[in-house]
């Protein structure tokens, strides 16, 4: 277990150089500028009639969302679905979002849809596992530790919404077609907690958001 934690810090800290030269040499990524934190933008990533299908798709899928903790803090109050892995539109946005990455598809998790309705968020959190709990021991089997984050807003929002950053003061809205992408680790590998965010409550509207995650090893 040692050593295969050992080689997950090195894949991640590889993952990192070449995610973090690829989008640093995409015109169409914006970098936002702040310490001790990799994350980008990219507007209109996905079209208003791209964004209409997911919403359908959210709308069909949507439950509770679930957490490692099952919920026993009441951080999570969104809704959030499994899309089919073999949807052609599917698999269509899923290559967009590795490509743009330069990730190869093996290590990026299916894509989930979310939905939150006025008062609904999700509390500060950290994408990447804490290897401490006693659910590490099966997602290190699954693929190993959680990389990069590619995040899309699909609606925007009338107010709230927004997801923020605390640790490096930064909120960003809901806005409809973009995608934000960041980097869980450090550039060393091990895990940034400047990294930890938050989906803030819902005031007005309804904000569906779509999220593909990637691993230090193939996912499965």
């Amino acid at each position: 277990m040692a050593k295969k934690t050992a080689f997950d810090t090195q894949a991640l800290a590889e993952l990192g150089r070449n995610v973090r030269q690829r989008l640093d040499n995409d015109p169409s990524c914006y970098r936002l500028p702040v310490e001790g934190l990799e994350i980008y933008g990219v507007a209109n990533f996905f079209s208003p009639e791209e964004c209409e299908h997911l919403i359908r798709i959210t709308d069909a899928v949507a439950r509770p969302s679930p957490t490692y903790n099952n919920n026993s803090d009441g951080g999570r109050t969104s809704y959030s679905g499994d899309v089919d892995p073999c949807d052609p539109f599917i698999q269509m946005l899923q290559r967009r979002i590795d490509d743009l990455l330069g990730i190869e598809p093996g290590y990026g998790e299916t894509l989930q849809v979310q939905r939150y309705r006025k008062g609904q968020q999700f509390r500060s959190h950290f994408d990447y596992f804490n290897t401490g709990t006693s659910y590490w021991p099966e997602e290190q089997e699954r693929g190993g530790q959680r990389s990069w984050t590619a995040m899309g807003y699909l609606s925007d929002v009338e107010e709230g919404g927004s997801t923020d950053f605390p640790k490096v003061d930064v909120s960003v809205p809901p806005q409809r077609g973009a995608l934000l992408v960041w980097n869980n680790m450090k550039a060393d590998g091990s895990p940034n907690t400047r990294s930890l965010h938050a989906g803030t409550p819902v005031k007005q509207g309804v904000k569906y958001v779509v999220t593909k995650w990637y691993r230090s090893r193939p996912w499965h």
